[in-house]
């Protein structure tokens, strides 16, 4: 057993699952099984990684949503994630259930690779009082509730003026987030290595105002200067990874930028990306 051990590269493994999912779901019995033939010592249900966590990696059980949540949750951006996809939305899952056998320990023996994806750092400021900060992996959007009304957003890259949007809101991406909301909403497919920010307005009401990527050292300034608040309901709000929503009044400014930490996947030796995009997106097809 000893002498197995010393072949991990990851021996202590916390152990993150798709919410509602608990260890008699057949695809985490299987993993935990996998974990103990490896001799990997697993702390279960860690969802949350603090800086002083005496773990060696993160294994994430779900979908998208469940890394995207993890990434959110993630504390220390030096541990590395592992994922096994569970759920039907996987475009950033590494891990099929049915490679997982194989696959799953030449990773923790070190044999893949450790990716490094760029994460956004956002703030609110309310009369210049940071009053929320937060992460995403994807994108950071302001939009104006369930139905959907024309936004001013005063946008700015670096302290220069870009643009007065008038539009449904405003999507901030990374080239991670390049293949989720910002795609459906006309943006372009950037390579997860190029270091850089998307901006894609929503339904914007000038042809004038179309999506653009900017230098991945570049922070975009938005402020909300004007909101049709005809109808009670039609809140403005910032939406990280459609995961955490918080409420924006007229005036306030949305700080993005990249963050100085990336998040580390373990990952296949093999660039997976344009695969991914053909497999997964249909990329190219007729």
């Amino acid at each position: 057993m000893m002498d197995r051990m010393k072949h991990l590269r990851y021996q202590t493994i916390g152990l993150t699952m798709k919410q509602g999912v608990d260890e008699s779901d057949a695809t985490v019995s299987r993993v935990l099984s996998i974990l103990a033939k490896e001799h990997v010592e697993v702390l279960k249900n860690c969802k949350s990684v603090s800086r002083d966590a005496e773990i060696d990696a993160l294994l994430v059980i779900g979908g998208d949503g469940s890394i995207l949540r993890s990434v959110r949750e993630l504390h220390d951006f030096s541990v590395p994630i592992i994922s096994v996809k569970k759920g039907e939305v996987g475009f950033l899952a590494e891990i099929n259930i049915d490679e997982a056998d194989v696959l799953l320990p030449q990773l923790l023996r070190g044999e893949g690779v450790v990716e490094e994806r760029s994460v956004l750092s956002v703030s609110v400021l309310r009369d210049d009082a940071e009053i929320f900060h937060g992460f995403a992996l994807n994108e950071a959007v302001i939009s104006q509730g369930t139905i959907s009304r024309l936004l001013d957003l005063e946008t700015k890259v670096s302290g220069e003026k870009l643009a007065n949007f008038h539009a449904d809101g405003l999507i901030i991406a990374t080239p991670t987030g390049s293949t989720a909301y910002s795609l459906a909403a006309g943006g372009p497919v950037v390579h997860p290595r190029i270091p850089g920010l998307i901006l894609t307005p929503i339904n914007p009401h000038s042809f004038n105002q179309r999506p653009i990527v900017l230098p991945g050292n570049a922070d975009v300034e938005s402020q909300v200067t004007r909101c049709n608040d005809s109808f009670e309901q039609s809140s403005v709000s910032l939406t990280l990874d459609g995961q955490v929503y918080h409420e924006l009044l007229k005036n306030d400014r949305v700080i993005a930028c990249i963050h100085n930490e990336t998040v580390k996947f373990i990952r296949r030796r093999e660039d997976t990306f344009f695969h991914t995009l053909r497999t997964k997106l249909k990329w190219g097809e007729r």
